[in-house]
Formats: C-alpha cells, structure tokens, sequence
C-alpha cells in the first residue's frame, strides 16, 4: 500500500511563502546597508565641507600705499607800492639836448621821384618808304639767296614729300631777322629747314620810313620741290 503524506507536510505548497520571506529578508539588509553607508559618507565629509568654507572666507590683508602730498606753493611776494607825495623833486629828469626847432631853423624837405621804367613796344611796320635791303638788292635777291643753300631734307626725300612752307620773320632797326615763325608748315623735317635758312640769313639793310630805321615785317614762302 502507498503511503500517503497529508497536506500539511507538503512543502511545495509553502515554497511562494518562503520565497517572500526570502525576498523581504534581503531588502531588508541592503536597506540597512544602504543608510549605514550614506551616514558614514555624509558625517566623514562635514569636516572638508568646514575647510573649505573656512579657505573661501580667508581675506588677504591689503596696505595702502603712502601718497604723498603736493609740494606747497611758493610764496607769493608782495609787490611794494612806492606812494610819492607831490612835493617831492626827482631828479631822473629827461634832460633834451637843444635840437629844438628855433625861428631861424629851416628843415628841408627833399621829395623823392620813382621814376617807372616804360618799355615801349617797338612799331613793326609792313610798308615803308625804303624797304629793307638784303646785299644791296630787293627780297628777290634773297629768294635765290635761299634756293642757293637749302637742303632738301634726306627722310622727305625718301618719302616724296614736297610743298610750301610759309615763314614770318621783322628786319629790325639794326637789319638783323629777328621773330622768325612758321605760319603755315607742310612736314616737320621740311619746317626744320625753312627755319634753319630763315636763321642764318645774312644782315639785311634796314628800312627806313621818313629817313628813320624802322623794323619790317616780312612773309615769305619758301618752296620744297622735289625734281
């Protein structure tokens, strides 16, 4: 016959019951545990809290700096008022040698005259009674006297360029050819050579209007041809 074991002795039915009381019985140690240890840390770190708020209160002792003051003024010196009552005679005199003027002292006035200067422009004269001379004949004579020593240019040459460069120049009172210019040029090699020939011309005769020297003005074409 099997035996049979009775309700009460079955420990299966008591195993979720012991299973909480294990479970109660932990949590209770690591509660325990657990305040044991914050107490320990929180009373452990009262005495670093105290040194650091004691550092943070500690204030260094400052000096001041001894300023000096300012030097005092120099004194100021009363000025001394000399109070001279009218009776009194002083014999810083201003003494005048005799220089003044007397009936029979006569002053001269002596006027002084600037006298400008008036630079009068010379009159150029086209047309005069005896015009200029050159070499004892008329301007002709200098028109061949031109043809005789120019000098065709050698670059107008080359580039075949020929034309008539018009020149002004004034015989003056003495008959030098003065104020030489070109009036009309055609080439700047060919209005080089007019105005070299112009310059080197030889004394002219001057003219004369009424028997006087006078200065005249002349234009006078020179012709560059090419053969």
């Amino acid at each position: 016959m099997e035996q049979k074991k009775t309700e009460r002795a079955e420990l299966e039915n008591k195993k979720p019951l012991f299973l909480k009381l294990g479970l109660v019985t932990v949590l209770t140690f690591l509660l325990i545990a657990f305040e044991w240890t914050t107490r320990d840390v929180a009373t452990g770190s009262l005495g670093e809290i105290g040194d650091i708020v004691m550092e943070e209160e500690i204030i260094p002792i400052t000096r001041q700096e001894e300023v000096k003051p300012p030097p005092p003024p120099p004194p100021q010196v009363p000025e001394v008022l000399q109070i001279v009552e009218d009776d009194v005679i002083i014999e810083d005199e201003l003494q005048l040698d005799d220089i003044e003027a007397r009936q029979t002292t006569r002053i001269e006035m002596t006027q002084f005259t600037f006298e400008e200067e008036e630079v009068a422009e010379e009159e150029v004269f086209v047309i005069v009674e005896d015009m200029p001379m050159f070499r004892g004949k008329d301007s002709n004579a200098f028109r061949i006297w031109i043809a005789e020593n120019m000098k065709y240019p050698r670059e107008a040459v080359e580039m075949g360029i020929s034309g008539r460069v018009i020149v002004q120049f004034v015989i003056d009172k003495t008959g030098n050819l003065t104020k030489a210019r070109i009036l009309r040029g055609v080439d700047p090699a060919l209005d080089r050579e007019a105005m070299r020939i112009i310059q080197s011309s030889p004394r002219w005769t001057p003219g004369k209007q009424r028997g006087i020297p006078v200065s005249v003005m002349f234009t006078f074409p020179i012709n560059f041809i090419l053969d």
